[in-house]
């Protein structure tokens, strides 16, 4: 049901002029759904509130509620359509009097970590894209005949979810920006293993996959107690996102997740201080997939000890300073950190294992990444001692990987089993810090312990075999004569 209903909403979006993008689609898809979200959340709140004995009060006024505006039901409870706005009139509704009145929540919410506060900022930055009424008629209509209550239906909403940004990514130009693969992201967890009672922090949070995957791996792990799900809801996640579309992607994603009030802040991360992160704001777990290949800008680099316009390289410094002493990082990075010549790069290489156990580096095959070219590595490393010595791991699945052919958790099984041992295979070895030049603080890929491949054979080999070759085919075929004969 989900699936048909996501595919149908594509296809009148495309058919409309104001949607003309992959991106766009989810954006327009985002706000809609949230919408609907919101009120099975308050339908669920009231219920509740009414068992406990207690009066609930709606977060949304009667007039903006959406079984008023968007799919009101007559006494049958079906769509009333004499009092469905269409056309014209449902447009200049959503544009003129809802997307105003949610986007008041920022200034009229308490504080920041209320779901008001995340209503106003969503609404304050979306705008909707959709010109025709008629088109928005049928897209309120088909996200009406959605149910997700139970958590069945929750957990398929927000796999589909996932599967809209996954195939925004692969559209090309910027929209991989969005979507890490959910494998390499589930080993990283693995790996890294945040514990309840810990803050899990994506300072380049995205479409917010690491926090929703970490999410779903600490709560299958936790007990289930009423303290340790208030901890998971509310004091443990935490992300920040300069793009206003990643932004609300994020947000929608953690709260189809089961998070209410994601704490995931609008912020550029890059344009804070160093200086300005204290203990009080570090955390112990930072899962990140960082934007690469952006240049900031003068001012920007200043909060950074290291100048550099690499983006990346700002982050790797933002993830260091971050990290609370004994805290855990796996991140995302291409390659070409581990082996640039440049000085930033260099110091930068110096004061990670310096100031840091960089134990693992696990070293992804190309086409990992759907729609970008770039081949990276996956850092893993602990804040408060240096490191002694790496343990680096080439994934090879064995085939190339692509769009039909995309990297899966078995792909990475064994990559994750052999972690916790760190043991010298054909496809992984160490390297001993005290070997490293300290000139360049070169820790680029270089496996030994690679099976040598078979020489190239000389061309008169070549011309050999295809002679052998030709008189053992004229052979058979005298043989097939002379059956026949």
């Amino acid at each position: 049901m989900f699936e048909n209903t996501f595919k149908n909403i594509d296809d009148i979006l495309y058919k409309d002029a104001g949607a003309d993008s992959e991106m766009d689609y989810i954006g327009q898809t985002s706000w809609v759904l949230f919408l609907r979200y919101l009120h099975e959340l308050e339908q669920e709140k009231a219920v509740v509130a009414e068992l406990e004995g207690r009066a609930y009060e709606p977060i949304i006024e009667e007039a903006f509620r959406w079984h008023v505006w968007a799919c009101p039901q007559n006494e049958r409870g079906e769509l009333d359509h004499h009092r469905a706005m269409t056309g014209p009139d449902l447009v200049e509704f959503v544009n003129l009097k809802l997307f105003p009145y949610l986007a008041s929540f920022k200034e009229r919410a308490e504080h920041p970590q209320t779901i008001q506060y995340k209503v106003g900022e969503i609404f304050s930055e979306l705008k909707n894209k959709v010109d025709s009424g008629y088109n928005l008629r049928e897209i309120l209509d088909l996200v009406d005949s959605l149910e997700f209550r139970s958590q069945k239906e929750k957990h398929e909403m927000s796999h589909l979810y996932e599967t809209k940004i996954k195939n925004m990514g692969n559209a090309g130009r910027n929209g991989g920006q969005y979507y890490t693969p959910r494998p390499l992201i589930r080993a990283m967890i693995a790996v890294t293993k945040p514990q309840i009672g810990e803050t899990v922090y994506d300072p380049a949070v995205g479409s917010a996959g690491f926090l929703c995957e970490a999410y779903d791996y600490m709560y299958s792990q936790m007990e289930k107690s009423t303290d340790n799900l208030r901890t998971l809801q509310e004091r443990t996640f935490y992300g920040k996102e300069k793009k206003t579309l990643a932004y609300v992607i994020g947000i929608m994603n953690m709260i189809l997740h089961g998070i209410e009030a994601p704490n995931i802040a609008h912020t550029n991360t890059l344009s804070e201080n160093l200086k300005d992160i204290t203990e009080s704001n570090r955390h112990q777990v930072i899962l990140a997939n960082p934007p690469f290949g952006g240049k900031e800008r003068k001012e920007v680099q200043m909060n950074f000890d290291i100048k550099t316009g690499e983006t990346a390289f700002l982050f790797m410094q933002h993830f260091i300073r971050a990290l609370k002493t004994g805290g855990r990082a796996a991140v995302v990075i291409k390659n070409t950190f581990l082996s640039n010549t440049d000085n930033a790069s260099v110091s930068l290489r110096k004061h990670l294992l310096e100031s840091c156990n960089l134990h693992t580096v696990l070293d992804m095959p190309g086409g990992s990444f759907l729609g970008a070219g770039v081949k990276t590595v996956v850092l893993f490393f602990t804040k408060g001692e240096p490191t002694k010595d790496i343990w680096y791991y080439a994934l090879d699945p064995g085939r190339s990987l692509g769009k039909t052919s995309p990297l899966n958790d078995n792909d990475l099984k064994e990559f994750v089993e052999l972690s916790a041992t760190r043991p010298e295979t054909e496809k992984s070895w160490r390297l001993a810090v005290a070997d490293v030049d300290t000139a360049t603080y070169d820790l680029s890929v270089k496996n030994p312990n690679a099976p040598e491949e078979a020489p190239l054979r000389s061309p008169e080999e070549i011309l050999e075999e295809m002679v052998a070759l030709d008189a053992e085919t004229q052979g058979i075929l005298e043989s097939i004569k002379g059956l026949l004969g």
